[in-house]
């Protein structure tokens, strides 16, 4: 596990911190889940993070699915009120699709969560953790601090460590997968950032802007289960150029 400041409770932010101390009964996280052609997995993985104990609200943003995932999506505001569905009218991307849900949030703790069940929401307990400790304001699962992942891509792999070395140098931060999908924040720390890339550019441009605000943060192991592009990955090459791009401009511009 990386601690990326080394401030204490009563730093900057530390009063705050202690104020919002949980207890494990708190339904305390907002879950975002931006989707698109998930139909095969969307239902299974709503189930799953509606069992874990501190999920108060779900937001689901379907981005332009052509795949039957709106129709399967259509029937759970009723089946479950923590359930709240947003559709984009065109495909706009993973970022976009994070933004259309921000105003949305209600909880404290906010949470990305991708449809296809590569990540585990049984971790949920794992990344609040060191919140209900009150030492982080941000929490970073990572699928390479821990053992219980599988390495289904090579290639995916070590562009993820390289990306993160590349992000690193010029955040000043001592991540191991800053492109992991399971990002925790506390919600109005999210809300106040300007955000801007609509793709899986979202990212590097929010850890880098968390960087140079001086927020902390924290990394936990989680448990991975990566897909192989023909089980559905849509991860590509240009993704990890686009990422670069994002590294360099968000870290670097005055």
């Amino acid at each position: 596990m990386n601690d990326m400041r080394s401030v204490t409770p009563e730093g900057r932010l530390g009063p705050l911190l202690v104020q919002q101390r949980l207890t494990t009964a708190d339904k305390c996280l907002t879950v975002i889940i931006p989707v698109y052609n998930e139909a095969d997995t969307i239902e299974t993985l709503l189930d799953c993070v509606l069992a874990q104990p501190a999920v108060r609200e779900v937001l689901v943003v379907d981005d332009a699915s052509v795949d039957g995932t709106r129709d399967k999506l259509l029937p759970w505001p009723v089946r479950d009120a923590r359930v709240r569905l947003f559709h984009h009218a065109s495909n706009r991307g993973k970022g976009a699709a994070i933004r259309t849900a921000l105003p949305s949030i209600t909880s404290p703790w906010v949470l990305i969560q991708d449809a296809d069940l590569e990540y585990d929401p049984q971790d949920y307990e794992t990344l609040l953790a060191p919140v209900r400790n009150g030492l982080a304001e941000v929490v970073y699962g990572s699928r390479f601090a821990g053992t219980g992942w599988r390495q289904s891509l090579k290639l995916h792999t070590l562009q993820n460590r390289l990306l993160t070395a590349v992000s690193n140098l010029p955040s000043g931060l001592r991540l191991s997968d800053s492109a992991t999908c399971y990002k925790l924040f506390r919600s109005d720390l999210l809300k106040g950032l300007t955000l801007k890339e609509n793709r899986f550019g979202f990212c590097p441009e929010v850890t880098a802007k968390l960087a140079r605000a001086g927020v902390r943060i924290h990394e936990v192991p989680v448990r991975y289960q990566g897909r192989t592009h023909a089980e559905g990955k849509k991860l590509r090459l240009r993704d990890g150029l686009s990422a670069l791009r994002c590294i360099l401009v968000y870290n670097c511009r005055p």
